[in-house]
């Protein structure tokens, strides 16, 4: 039946009404986080400035999550300082709730450092490196297995005052992905999931899989050294290089604190541990969550050893 002129003319006005509505805002592309270990940068005082934001972020082509942030990124930004060395840090909250930060080699009081930061705030504080290592940061703001479990997590390396020997170096943080059904593109975190402890994906530096697609690179003859932090918030990640044993692995300050001619070690929720082997063969190397519940979701990658 033909319309007539008072049901076109409605049509229309609702057709405008919906063409004039705000176009939902463009999804992030995704791009693969860059696991080498960033040169350190000269000076004994090392100045440190983060912000913290909520901001999707496309964590696999397809998939986008509703982040919580340091630096718009899951995980925030790799830092890297020396032994000794003083940090000045920091946080400016762009978020819509209270934030922190907590470093795991820092030696302050917590109440004064790692307090919150309001809205439009700044918080700042410093402390000297004391220990080598591979560390944890993350936001310390209740309940913090929602603001770890949402993204708001990274690594700090403190390399120490005499260096290690050369290597090729790289970072690696484990974390987990508690997931709602994704509502216009973009899925929520999912505190009740957080609580049972049964998490959707588990990454490397906040991506499933991404290091098969772009492999990590080392070449024959070099040492590779991982510096594996687990982010957690509940897990730990059993750190094992297929066809390859670890030479070295310093479970704390290097280089002291080392174990030998191991295949496979657990790193804990929170914590940090050193990797080292020496690529002899050429290959495809894929490196793994040995806990294969979740290396199956997503927790794998390839180190890519060329003659």
């Amino acid at each position: 039946m033909k319309p007539n002129r008072r049901t076109f003319l409605a049509t229309s006005s609702a057709g405008l009404a919906l063409a004039q509505q705000p176009a939902p805002p463009a999804l992030p592309p995704f791009h693969t986080f860059d696991a080498a270990l960033p040169a350190l940068s000269p000076g004994r005082v090392k100045s440190i400035h983060i912000t913290s934001q909520e901001v999707p972020v496309c964590i696999k082509p397809g998939l986008v999550v509703a982040g919580w942030t340091f630096d718009g990124d899951i995980p925030g930004p790799v830092i890297h300082v020396r032994e000794g060395d003083t940090v000045e840090f920091t946080l400016t909250n762009r978020g819509m709730m209270p934030h922190s930060m907590d470093f795991h080699c820092a030696l302050v009081n917590p109440k004064a450092a790692f307090r919150n930061a309001k809205t439009d705030e700044s918080v700042s504080f410093q402390f000297t490196a004391r220990y080598p290592g591979a560390y944890l940061y993350h936001c310390g703001t209740q309940p913090i297995l929602m603001h770890i479990g949402s993204g708001m997590f990274g690594a700090i390396v403190v390399s120490p005052a005499k260096p290690l020997a050369p290597a090729r170096e790289f970072v690696l943080v484990q974390s987990e992905y508690y997931l709602n059904e994704a509502i216009n593109g973009v899925a929520s975190p999912s505190f009740t999931k957080m609580m049972r402890e049964s998490p959707d994906i588990v990454a490397f530096n906040g991506r499933p899989g991404q290091y098969h697609q772009s492999p990590l690179r080392a070449k024959r003859g070099e040492r590779v050294r991982f510096y594996v932090v687990a982010a957690g918030p509940s897990h730990p990640s059993h750190f094992h290089v297929v066809g390859q044993q670890f030479e070295t692995v310093f479970l704390g300050t290097p280089p002291a604190n080392a174990i030998h001619g191991v295949q496979t070690f657990s790193v804990p929720p929170g914590g940090g541990m050193i990797f080292e082997l020496t690529a002899e063969i050429p290959g495809e190397f894929p490196f793994v969550n040995h806990g294969f519940g979740h290396g199956q979701k997503g927790a794998t990658g390839v180190l890519l050893i060329d003659e």
